[in-house]
């Protein structure tokens, strides 16, 4: 996800679009605690995601 496709959203799909994330995050954290996630590298990609997100809120509000 790009941030100037995020900056085209309007709040409400921002807020939508964090609450995904995090969603995926809480997920991933579960799968990596009972070893079952394949691929960690997908964790940082969701954490810089949501990071991402939070900055272009904070730029429109």
């Amino acid at each position: 996800m790009k941030a100037n496709e995020l900056r085209q959203k309007d709040s409400e799909a921002l807020k939508d679009e964090l609450l995904d994330l995090l969603k995926a995050q809480f997920s991933l954290r579960m799968q990596h605690s009972t070893q079952q996630l394949a691929n960690y590298s997908q964790m940082k990609k969701v954490r810089r995601d949501i990071a991402r997100v939070r900055t272009v809120m904070r730029e429109k509000s």
